[in-house]
């Protein structure tokens, strides 16, 4: 009989992608969001049991990597999923930018694996769908990307890879205790992304390298949420360091094969009408 395991974040890019894999592959799935038939919230530890019952392994989206609460919210899951019955979980988190926050995230990690959870993390950069799924959209639909990036870019990765890899390390123990930084087979300037998307569109898209402050300003106008811009000015910052123009082998490891390129991604997007205003 298949084991049963559980998606956190079911609704989000990641996890509706995995849940399809995995029903696809005949596994049981318990699919949980806060908006589920059985809810899940990190916030109400009293949702978790339900979630939690008769589990083997655990995909697990935190609300908020960086918040201290989370140390102490994955400690007492953790021992809640040991108890039962679950022994493996796979952790959605990010890379390793030298920062206090990180290590605020690490001690979580931590704390997860010591409940007992045999753990594999993965460290996943940008998704090439937020141009065709997320904030990144509108931007591609009116032709002009104005971001805070500089001459720096990403390695950026299709979120069905992220998917196929979380499935690959749920349900093979060699993965635990693994810890794979997730990447793109290329890294992109936004200027290569802009001839990309222009390519796959048939249009003129282009990229206009603006400052910190006029990316602010210019989210604030847009009413966008302050804590939201400042995260995202933050991520543009460090692409424009050019820290995330590396990319790793670790998708070829896991799946065997090269991750998707942006040019098919961009390709699939235009086919699928995701630019359509």
């Amino acid at each position: 009989m298949n084991e049963t395991i559980l998606v956190t974040g079911a609704t989000g890019k990641t996890g509706k992608r995995i849940t399809e894999l995995l029903r696809a592959q005949g596994h049981a799935v318990r699919a949980v969001s806060r908006s589920t038939d059985i809810r899940f919230d990190w916030q109400d530890a009293d949702t978790w049991p339900a979630a939690l019952e008769g589990v083997n392994a655990i995909y697990v989206v935190t609300a908020s990597l960086y918040d201290p609460d989370t140390l102490n919210q994955l400690r007492e899951f953790g021992k809640l999923a040991i108890q039962n019955g679950a022994t493996r979980a796979v952790m959605a988190s990010v890379p390793d930018d030298g920062s206090e926050e990180f290590q605020v995230l690490r001690n979580a990690e931590n704390a997860l694996a010591e409940s007992g959870l045999g753990l594999t993390v993965l460290r996943v950069r940008c998704f090439m769908q937020t141009f065709s799924e997320d904030f990144l959209r509108d931007y591609v639909i009116t032709g002009e990307l104005r971001l805070p990036a500089g001459d720096g870019g990403e390695a950026f990765i299709d979120a069905d890879d992220i998917a196929a890899v979380a499935v690959a390390t749920l349900t093979d123990d060699r993965h635990i205790d693994a810890d794979y930084e997730l990447t793109g087979p290329r890294a992109l300037t936004f200027n290569d992304v802009a001839q990309e998307l222009s390519d796959a569109t048939d249009r003129n898209i282009t990229y206009t390298a603006v400052s910190p402050e006029d990316y602010t300003h210019e989210q604030e106008q847009r009413g966008e949420p302050k804590e939201g811009v400042e995260l995202l000015t933050e991520l543009f910052a460090t692409m424009a360091a050019g820290d995330l123009m590396t990319t790793t082998t670790h998708v070829r490891d896991v799946l065997g094969r090269s991750p998707q390129d942006f040019r098919d991604f961009a390709l699939r997007a235009a086919r699928n009408d995701a630019w359509d205003a």
